[in-house]
């Protein structure tokens, strides 16, 4: 993206148009479709103020709806002086999208610049978002309007003319933008949390009235404390004291709903909940698999280990497409995506597709294998048991060759250079010929950034995916041994035999070969620690939220 305004051409004659799009508070996820569409279309966006790095990933998300060409302004370059520069831009016939966190008219300035596109005669539309104000309190399992409650009155602590001595009703539930963490550093110039509840409690309040604070609200480093007016200063600094010490920025509810936090609490209950987990595989490879990481609460990061390359010579892979083509193979054998991209790639290149195959029985070794075969048109004839998603796995359910019923005994094995034989030597000792085909050549990747590499041995990474044993050789190779604290998940017992030889004690084994369990067992797992802490009464700590001193014992 060009972040250089001055880049981007001006349609002279043309109608420019200014979006005021709410993204929401921290989730990029809730953006509404309308504010999808409008920053695909945008010429121009200005972005949001995000503080710190966890918000700032909310904005690069956010900006992944734009086109690769549009010019990006952070709110720092405008000098003060944002609306002109976006009815400036709107003037030359652009068209501009201003982000604002939340909603851009609740508790934002959106109307301030609605106000000057209609002056300048500039054509504007207002996309409503999500307000911290339910927003926050909804992910942290606060009801606003619990039984028994029909009034929720909203507050922003930064205002010097709050009158805090009208707010003591009982029965109503308060919601307090913007509390200033600190009383010794008021950088809004509100009240402090302190002085909020001294406050409320003078006002009529009983002093055992719940509260809850909840910090970095909609981001996977959201925390949520909950207290009384009497308690909060003191439990909020116990929570600090633990290593929840992101301070801002932070809404406070005050009211019975409040009560019923500990009992829906969804979002930071979530077995992985804020966990950073190393993914060590493409992002096109990880696709899946960070998704499901993300619904369990992770932070997914993809670092890949693996760089494919073509074969060092065509002609085998020539060989083997002329051969699909004119009916030599009885079979086609697909252990990974890879082998199956290497095919389409060479069938697209001859100008074939998947109708080529016909005739032909086709065998896949697992489930995302048999996915990408079915994005390519190709219905896979065989699959391995669910619980054995290998290349034993898929020779224990492969027919013997009978040369009454099978017209052709040979099949075709298109893999990568460094494969293992068990497939191979598993369907010969079934009487098949076999054509052992290099389609494409893994070699180690280059190393990742420095700050990813840093985290992986000093232990900023909370667990690592280790998806076969050349991710874990190539993984310490570029980057060095994750840290001792760091939560080590293999696939199977051979990547686990991998992982102990190079030191690291294994914590997770998935039950089968496959990364949707290997996902699955590592949200066991942390579910289960996530369990154990609570039933000591312990904090939830993060494995990198933990002493790093310790070492690891290798089983």
């Amino acid at each position: 993206m060009n972040p250089q305004s001055e880049n981007r051409e001006s349609r002279p004659g043309t109608d420019g148009h200014v979006a005021l799009v709410g993204a929401g508070p921290g989730d990029a996820e809730l953006l509404t479709l309308r504010g999808a569409a409008l920053l695909a279309r945008a010429d121009v966006v200005l972005t949001i103020r995000e503080p710190g790095p966890e918000l700032a990933k909310h904005r690069t998300a956010l900006l992944a709806h734009c086109r690769p060409d549009v010019t990006v302004i952070e709110p720092a370059e405008c000098g003060g002086e944002i609306d002109a520069v976006v009815v400036g831009h709107a003037r030359d016939g652009l068209r501009v999208v201003r982000l604002y966190s939340g909603d851009p008219m609740f508790g934002c300035r959106g109307a301030l610049l609605a106000a000057a596109c209609r002056d300048a005669g500039v054509e504007y539309e207002v996309v409503p978002g999500l307000s911290a104000v339910s927003a926050v309190p909804a992910y942290a399992g606060i009801p606003l309007m619990p039984e028994g409650v029909s009034e929720v009155r909203v507050l922003d602590a930064k205002g010097r003319d709050v009158d805090w001595s009208v707010h003591g009703d009982t029965d109503t539930t308060l919601v307090v933008l913007f509390p200033d963490a600190d009383d010794a550093d008021r950088g809004h110039g509100g009240p402090g949390f302190d002085q909020v509840c001294k406050a409320l409690v003078a006002a009529g309040r009983p002093q055992s009235t719940p509260v809850a604070v909840t910090r970095m609200g909609a981001t996977t480093e959201q925390t949520t404390v909950v207290s009384t007016l009497q308690r909060l200063v003191a439990d909020l600094k116990s929570a600090d004291a633990k290593g929840h010490n992101v301070t801002t920025p932070a809404l406070l509810v005050v009211g019975p709903g409040v009560a019923e936090q500990r009992k829906l609490s969804w979002y930071e209950s979530r077995p992985l909940f804020g966990w950073r987990v190393l993914v060590p595989r493409t992002k096109e490879q990880a696709a899946s698999l960070s998704e499901q990481l993300r619904g369990y609460g992770a932070v997914p990061e993809e670092v890949p280990t693996i760089s494919v390359e073509p074969p060092r010579t065509p002609q085998q892979m020539e060989r083997a497409v002329r051969g699909l083509v004119t009916g030599r193979y009885q079979w086609v054998a697909f252990t990974s995506v890879n082998a199956v991209k290497a095919i389409r790639e060479r069938f697209e290149e001859y100008g074939l597709d998947a109708r080529a195959f016909a005739g032909v029985k086709v065998a896949a070794v697992g489930e995302q294998t048999a996915a990408s075969l079915r994005a390519f048109g190709i219905q896979p004839d065989l699959l391995p048991a669910a619980d054995d998603q290998s290349g034993a796995g898929l020779v224990a359910v492969w027919p013997p060759y009978d040369a009454e019923l099978d017209p052709i005994e040979r099949v075709l094995l298109p893999r990568a250079d460094i494969a293992t034989e068990t497939l191979s030597e598993g369907v010969s000792a079934l009487g098949w010929e076999v054509d052992d085909v290099t389609a494409y050549r893994t070699v180690r990747a280059a190393p990742p950034p420095e700050p990813v590499r840093e985290a992986i041995k000093g232990g900023g990474f909370d667990a690592v995916l280790f998806t076969s044993s050349s991710t874990v050789r190539n993984l310490v190779g570029i980057a060095g041994k994750p840290h001792k604290t760091t939560v080590i998940a293999v696939i199977g017992p051979e990547t686990a035999k991998t992982a102990e030889e190079f030191g690291l004690r294994v914590d997770v084994v998935a039950p089968k070969t496959s990364v949707s369990a290997l996902a699955a067992a590592l949200s066991e797992y942390g579910s289960v620690q996530r369990a154990d802490a609570l039933a000591e009464g312990k904090p939830v700590l993060r494995p990198s939220q933990k002493r790093r001193g310790r070492r690891r014992k290798t089983v």
